[in-house]
């Protein structure tokens, strides 16, 4: 996890939206914490209201900075919806373990998550829109921009780009062991974490592959090492 440039926030703001009430000590407002936790989760949930109608909707994101880019179709309804001006909720979660109990109660999962408040603004420009488009191509494989065939005048009008200040957002972060109750602890029953992780299998090439071709190997941000601040 990068640090964070001199002269830069360390911190995001708080205020009562992102005001975590539940298990607050596991709560962070720390920038770089917030970024780790955005980089390695592929998939976000937005959600908003419209016309007294509460949608969730999953789409992928990438940061650049303190913004993080939605895109989608021109036709998209969510996008439409975000582009005018709505308050959205943008969440991702990654789940890192299972953790198991002496008890049933106290079952649990180890997880990071994120969560942001705020009104998204629509990305006008080409130049602008073009940039976005290359964070979410790197986002998804890094070093692939370069190889592929950009993005063509007809496509980038296709094409809505919404970027979400991340000014209200805060991280929360289980890490650690099951915690049991004392009378439990004798207990005859196996307590720990099952550890889990996102990983990738072999590569499928597309049937009309020409050949000779190759995947170029890649690192991956959710493959970096990531150690929670305490």
């Amino acid at each position: 996890m990068s640090a964070t440039p001199p002269g830069e926030i360390h911190e995001y703001r708080r205020t009562e939206r992102n005001r975590v009430k539940r298990l607050p000590a596991r709560a962070s407002h720390e920038r770089d914490t917030v970024h780790a936790i955005l980089d390695a989760a592929l998939v976000c949930h937005l959600g908003f209201v419209v016309n007294r109608q509460p949608f969730v909707i999953p789409t992928l994101h990438a940061r650049v900075g303190d913004e993080v880019y939605v895109h989608g179709s021109s036709k998209s309804r969510t996008l439409e919806a975000l582009a005018g001006g709505v308050e959205v909720c943008l969440t991702v979660t990654l789940i890192d373990g299972l953790v198991l109990a002496r008890s049933a109660f106290h079952h649990s999962v180890n997880y990071r998550s994120v969560t942001a408040f705020g009104r998204a603004r629509l990305l006008a420009g080409d130049d602008e829109k073009l940039a976005a488009l290359r964070a979410f191509t790197e986002r998804l494989y890094p070093g692939r921009w370069d190889e592929v065939r950009p993005p063509n005048p007809a496509e980038l009008k296709a094409t809505l780009v919404l970027a979400l200040p991340l000014d209200e957002a805060v991280a929360k972060v289980r890490t650690g062991p099951p915690i049991d109750d004392a009378e439990d602890m004798a207990l005859p029953v196996w307590a720990g974490v099952v550890p889990l992780a996102l990983a990738g299998g072999a590569p499928i090439a597309d049937a009309q592959l020409a050949p000779g071709l190759a995947l170029r190997d890649t690192t991956f941000p959710r493959d970096r090492d990531w150690t929670p601040r305490r």
